[in-house]
C-alpha cells in the first residue's frame, strides 16, 4: 500500500472495494469456526482477515493464530492481529491494526518492522488520519459508519469522508462499522478502499459464504 502523499489531479481509476473481514470477538470453537471460515473465504475475494478476539489472554490469541492463519493464507488473504504489535510478531502475522488508546504507530513500526501491514482507527478524524498516513500507516480506519453491537462505538462519520480521503490522499481506507450487504454499496461508491465487516458476514441469515458471494457483488458495481 502506497505511503502518505496528495493524489494528483490524474489518479486513474482506483481498483474496486474489497472486503476486509473481521473474527467475532468471542469463538467458542475454534476448529468449527476455521472450516466455516475455510467456507467464506472460498466464496469470493477477501483482502485482509483481522483477528480481534475481546476479552482474550495472551495464550488465547496464539492459538487463535496458530488455527485461523493457515487457513486465511491457504486463500492469499493477510493477516492482521489486533491490537498486539508484539503478539502479530511472535506469531508472523502479516500486520497489525491499532486503535488510538493502543501501542503508538511509531512502537507499532518499530516491532513489527518496515515490511508489515499497520492499519490504524481514526474514528471520524481526518486529522488523526492525515497523521497516521504521514507516519507511515499502511491504510486508516473510518468509522462507525452505522450502528453496530460488535463494539461499542461514539463516533458516526458521514460517507463524505470518504470521499474527501479518496480524493486527496493516496493511503488506503477502510469503512468500519455495522457495514452488511445493503448498505456496503455506498461506502464503496464514496470512496472506500475496503469495507470491514463482521456480523455482517458471520451472522448473515444464509451464512457466511453466501455473505461473501453477496459482498462480492454489491462491492463491484
Amino acid at each position: 500500500m502506497a505511503k502518505a502523499s496528495p493524489r494528483t489531479p490524474t489518479v486513474p481509476d482506483r481498483p474496486p472495494c474489497r472486503l476486509y473481514l473481521i473474527t467475532p470477538p468471542i469463538i467458542p470453537d475454534l476448529d468449527a469456526f476455521a472450516a466455516v471460515l475455510d467456507q467464506a473465504l472460498a466464496a469470493g475475494d477477501v483482502a485482509a482477515l483481522q483477528i480481534r478476539l475481546k476479552p482474550a489472554d495472551e495464550a488465547t490469541i496464539r492459538h487463535a493464530v496458530a488455527v485461523l492463519a493457515p487457513v486465511a493464507r491457504r486463500h492469499e488473504v493477510a493477516v492482521i492481529l489486533n491490537d498486539r504489535p508484539d503478539l502479530a510478531r511472535a506469531t508472523g502475522c502479516d500486520g497489525v491494526h491499532i486503535g488510538q488508546e493502543d501501542a503508538s504507530l511509531a512502537e507499532a513500526r518499530r516491532v513489527m518492522g518496515p515490511d508489515a501491514m499497520i492499519g490504524v482507527t481514526c474514528h471520524a478524524d481526518r486529522d488523526l488520519a492525515w497523521d497516521a498516513a504521514e507516519g507511515g500507516a499502511d491504510y486508516v480506519a473510518f468509522g462507525a459508519f452505522y450502528p453496530t453491537d460488535t463494539k461499542e462505538t461514539v463516533h458516526r462519520p458521514s460517507p463524505e469522508l470518504l470521499t474527501v480521503w479518496q480524493e486527496t490522499v493516496e493511503v488506503p481506507c477502510v469503512a468500519i462499522g455495522g457495514i452488511t450487504v445493503d448498505n456496503c454499496a455506498e461506502l464503496a461508491r464514496a470512496g472506500a478502499d475496503f469495507v470491514a465487516v463482521s456480523a455482517g458476514v458471520w451472522r448473515h441469515a444464509d451464512g457466511p459464504a453466501a455473505a461473501v458471494r453477496a459482498f462480492n457483488r454489491k462491492l463491484n458495481f
